[in-house]
């Protein structure tokens, strides 16, 4: 090959390496389903690709780019990203509900968000429709597999800012 040829080829590289890196970085903010977030499982080759949409500021995909991004900080093995995770919290999460959030955790010993001292294995997040001024979604989370799995169910009200206002195990309808 000559230098010409090598020099031409180079650009196009850059262009899909970028590419990629955006692509990367934007499914990585945007995968969460409006109906259901699922944990990372390793590629078979013979499984199809599933769709994954959402819309902003609608409520089901804002609960659930949170708790998958939640999730996801606090099960990066072998170094959960505790900054990332309060993070998320300080954006998504109403301050006065932060607060009760944190009382509520520290009386329990468990983390609020999830209702556990552990993270799940899946997560499926559904709408419940309006209640008063704000939105509720329904998360339910999946805690082990097989015989085993334990199911838990966290109602997520949002306020009309977008902001979650409360997380509780009994529907507020």
């Amino acid at each position: 090959m000559n230098r010409k040829f090598l020099a031409h080829r180079r650009p196009g590289r850059r262009a899909a390496a970028v590419a990629g890196l955006v692509l990367a970085v934007g499914l990585g903010v945007s995968t969460q389903a409006p109906a259901q977030a699922s944990v990372h499982a390793p590629a078979q080759a013979s499984a199809a690709a599933q769709p994954v949409s959402g819309t902003p500021g609608q409520a089901v995909t804002r609960v659930a780019d949170f708790y998958g991004a939640y999730i996801d900080a606090k099960s990066d093995y072998p170094d959960p990203d505790a900054a990332l995770a309060t993070a998320l919290r300080k954006h998504y999460l109403a301050p006065d509900f932060a607060e009760r959030l944190a009382a509520w955790e520290e009386e329990n010993g468990t983390d609020g968000v999830l209702r556990a001292q552990n993270v799940p294995a899946q997560w499926t997040v559904t709408d419940n429709g309006a209640v008063g001024n704000g939105h509720e979604v329904v998360v339910t989370l999946t805690y082990g597999s097989g015989g085993t799995a334990r199911k838990t169910k966290l109602f997520v009200l949002l306020e009309r800012y977008d902001h979650i206002a409360d997380i509780t195990t009994a529907s507020a309808r």
